[in-house]
């Protein structure tokens, strides 16, 4: 099961709610399960993190953990974490892109902000994704 528009955008505002209110100027995206962009908003942030926003959700999609999950797994992975970074055009490991489940529990695709802090990151992204779960 795929998110939908709807649902995509439900988790994009609550996301941008969190970003407002901790006045932080991020890029937010939502993907579906194949990784591909359903939404996105850029408040105000520099250009840069547009795309570290959506390599951050593709992470989490792909992978079927956070984004800060996966680095953990890639930075254990000795010298391979090298060709794990560079695999499916280049991972972001670092905290923000976190997995959207349905109520069964299913992920149906992943949210992800850029912009912030990590802390801050993960936190906007997290309102996004809980409010689907």
């Amino acid at each position: 099961m795929n998110i939908t528009y709807n649902e995509a955008i439900e988790a994009l505002n609550a996301s941008v709610e969190q970003a407002r209110a901790l006045k932080v100027p991020v890029s937010i995206a939502v993907v579906d399960t194949g990784g591909h962009l359903v939404t996105f908003a850029r408040l105000d942030s520099v250009f840069g993190v547009i795309e570290f926003a959506v390599r951050k959700a593709k992470t989490a999609v792909m992978f079927g953990v956070d984004s800060d999950i996966m680095g953990t797994i890639v930075s254990g992975a000795d010298i391979h974490g090298n060709g794990m970074l560079n695999s499916n055009g280049g991972l972001l490991t670092i905290a923000g892109g976190v997995v959207i489940k349905n109520k069964d529990g299913n992920i149906i695709g992943a949210i992800a902000s850029s912009g912030g802090s990590p802390e801050q990151d993960k936190e906007i992204a997290l309102a996004g994704a809980s409010k689907l779960n």
